[in-house]
């Protein structure tokens, strides 16, 4: 068995590889196939980590026979440099004589100031480009990629099902000619959560040498990988008062930092009673809250490692003495709701500013206002649907959920 990393050996090579996408691939192929009638000169490709966001392109240029130009965005430092990369790649012909796509992987790698100008950059670049451009994310709804958003079509890659990665895995087997049993290899698919390249990775490191799939590998990898949730997290944190422990609270709880505040900030009260604990318990969360807004203004990631600090060992340490009485936690009912809707409308507020840059009204108007009546009529009568489809630019999932 060579050292090569099967995420490599095995990434697919044509459509015919892929699993679990064919409406998402259909719609691609159209873009590439159509790209010269295409309003937008551009695709937004996004769902989460370990789908194959990028290996859909390449299987797609390798039946097309298209040069794929891949470039990395968090290598993108400014302006000048997006304009000297994707600018010339945008506008010089296929060093093979053949058509080509230019990719830009992992788009939200870039980053606010340290970054500035570059969305603008790359806007400008779409209008002018020669070639399709397909851009990669996991969240292209977030506020810095407004502009981009109107210049391209967005597609989303379904979350891939166990099923669909159990196929993958087995065949990869079959061509290592590794021994395995379906349940196993069926029960590593679910342990992984939809993300195909961990899967993979999982299964090369537990047959690596033995050719052959255990149950109690997968038992240990199941003890290694499982995910605490946030109510033991919230044991650590407030019920031990070792800052080691707590700072690693939250390490394998799969929630954001945005949900992990909702969490401590609604629980503390129950446990912490004393006025002096309170007091000290909530100046650590005002202070995680301030690097919080410094790292939405500014994008400075690294206020991260303080924000964790504050919330688990912050916290932790300060409580008068250990908490022993049982207290049941649960999610707040009111903030969590709110940040929850948040992120369920995100699609909608991009939505309503499409409408409102051709309207020419506000958005905050046109979510109010406009966009419920459009909604009704999108439902009613299917060539209003066509007629606003076209005259908003609004793409396949757009017009879904419009009309879901």
């Amino acid at each position: 068995m060579d050292n090569q990393p099967w995420i490599h050996k095995y990434v697919p090579k044509t459509v015919e590889d892929i699993e679990g996408q064919n409406d998402q691939l259909n719609n691609i192929k159209n873009f590439l196939q159509n790209f010269k009638n295409k309003k937008k000169k551009a695709l937004i490709l996004h769902g989460s980590s370990g789908i194959g966001k990028t290996a859909i392109v390449y299987a797609l240029a390798n039946n097309l026979n298209l040069e794929v130009i891949e470039v990395n965005a968090s290598d993108f430092r400014d302006k000048a440099s997006i304009n000297r990369i994707l600018g010339n790649a945008s506008a010089q012909m296929s060093l093979f004589a053949k058509g080509k796509v230019i990719l830009v992987d992992e788009v939200d790698g870039i980053s606010g100031r340290k970054d500035f100008g570059a969305v603008s950059a790359i806007g400008s670049i779409v209008d002018k480009t020669s070639f399709p451009i397909i851009m990669t994310a996991q969240n292209p709804f977030d506020k810095k990629f407004s502009s981009l958003r109107k210049k391209a079509e967005l597609i989303q890659l379904n979350e891939l099902a166990y099923t669909d990665i159990f196929i993958i895995l087995k065949k990869i087997c079959i061509k290592e000619g590794v021994q395995f049993n379906e349940m196993d290899l069926k029960m590593l698919a679910r342990f992984v959560g939809g993300d195909c390249r961990a899967a993979i990775n999982d299964l090369q490191s537990l047959v690596q040498g033995s050719r052959k799939l255990e149950r109690k590998d997968l038992d240990d990898l199941s003890e290694r990988n499982q995910t605490e949730s946030m109510l033991q997290a919230l044991v650590k944190v407030f019920k031990i008062s070792d800052p080691k422990i707590a700072l690693r609270a939250f390490d394998n709880v799969q929630e954001s930092f945005d949900q992990i505040f909702l969490w401590v900030d609604h629980n503390m009260p129950k446990e912490y009673t004393k006025p002096e604990e309170l007091v000290a318990a909530y100046d650590c969360i005002s202070k995680a809250d301030v690097y919080k807004g410094r790292i939405r203004r500014w994008q400075h990631w690294r206020f991260l490692v303080y924000i964790n600090q504050l919330l688990t060992a912050g916290v932790a340490v300060a409580k008068v003495e250990k908490k022993r009485k049982f207290v049941q936690y649960e999610p707040t009912k009111r903030l969590l709701k709110i940040w929850m809707a948040n992120q369920k409308y995100a699609k909608r507020k991009a939505i309503a500013e499409k409408i409102a840059e051709v309207t020419h009204s506000s958005t905050k108007y046109t979510l109010q206002h406009t966009l419920p009546y459009m909604q009704v009529m999108m439902k009613k009568d299917k060539l209003v649907k066509e007629q606003f489809t076209e005259e908003f630019e609004l793409d396949n999932d757009e017009v879904r959920w419009m009309v879901s």
